[in-house]
């Protein structure tokens, strides 16, 4: 073996090495400070991703009759912690939950869409952990889970509300 190609093998191995070991964040990964989900949110997760594949319905709001967007949000906050929200995705905005950043999102949070342009708020889903969230998104289709970094949901993206609060750690005594 010549003398670069010496060289030049543990250089490569390092990199190589390197790169395999380099794990990318999540994009809307928690910061590591950020206190755990409540079970509410845990619920509210399962209730949600147990929907995936009803169909939409305009202003549907129960499993039997399909969902739009804040049909969907309703009937899971509503069955899975006996939360009832608005009705409309510009009421849930309005309503005075806090904001949360997008690096800060946790399992239950609701992320807001302007999906029919000019920025108002037009669209909604759960927020539901790594990068993801369910929502019914149109006619025609079904409860779906997506990514917020897709390119579509990204450039619509509004922002994000927490309706649930993180339980307490108990502590020992």
């Amino acid at each position: 073996m010549p003398a670069q190609a010496r060289l030049l093998v543990p250089i490569l191995l390092a990199v190589l090495l390197a790169a395999c070991s380099a794990r990318s964040p999540s994009p809307k990964a928690p910061s590591a400070g950020a206190p755990p989900a409540s079970p509410q949110a845990e619920d509210v997760l399962v209730r949600a991703l147990g929907l995936v594949g009803t169909p939409y319905r305009w202003g549907g709001n129960t499993p039997d009759s399909g969902f739009d967007c804040s049909g969907l949000i309703g009937y899971v906050y509503r069955e899975a912690a006996g939360i009832r929200l608005p009705r409309s995705t510009r009421e849930m905005l309005a309503m005075g939950a806090p904001s949360v950043h997008s690096g800060a999102l946790r399992s239950g949070d609701l992320v807001f869409f302007a999906t029919g342009g000019g920025g108002r708020v037009s669209h909604a889903g759960i927020y539901v952990g790594e990068g993801r969230f369910v929502h019914a998104p149109s006619s025609g289709g079904t409860v779906r889970l997506d990514r917020l970094s897709d390119d579509y949901w990204r450039a619509r993206y509004l922002g994000a509300r927490r309706v649930l609060r993180a339980m307490p750690v108990a502590r020992q005594p």
